[in-house]
């Protein structure tokens, strides 16, 4: 008797069919800045958009599948130094319509 396949739960399986982006505010500690600013470049994906000096970050997320962007958002608020990393925003689209030109 062949061996049974694993099942895969549906929401960890890389849909090709959309892509997520979040927005999300993170804050840490001020004396931590750097060494949160250095890992969030680290991470795939992830994008600082603008940061002060008081610790408070903004960051996009980009990745297949909205359980991936919650994997961020865990890991950001993981990160040594952050105090808080909030989703504001998440938006989906057809793959097929990020390679889409904006024409205005």
């Amino acid at each position: 008797m062949p061996a049974a396949k694993p099942v895969i739960p549906i929401g960890l399986i890389p849909s090709t069919d959309e892509w997520h982006i979040a927005g999300i505010v993170v804050y840490a500690h001020p004396q931590s800045v750097p060494h949160v600013r250095a890992a969030v470049e680290a991470m795939t994906g992830v994008e600082i958009h603008a940061a002060s000096d008081n610790g408070k970050m903004v960051v996009t997320v980009e990745a297949p599948t909205s359980r991936a962007i919650a994997a961020q958002l865990t890991c950001l608020h993981q990160l040594e130094g952050v105090l808080s990393a909030t989703l504001v925003y998440q938006h989906n689209e057809d793959a097929e319509a990020m390679n889409e030109e904006i024409t205005e």
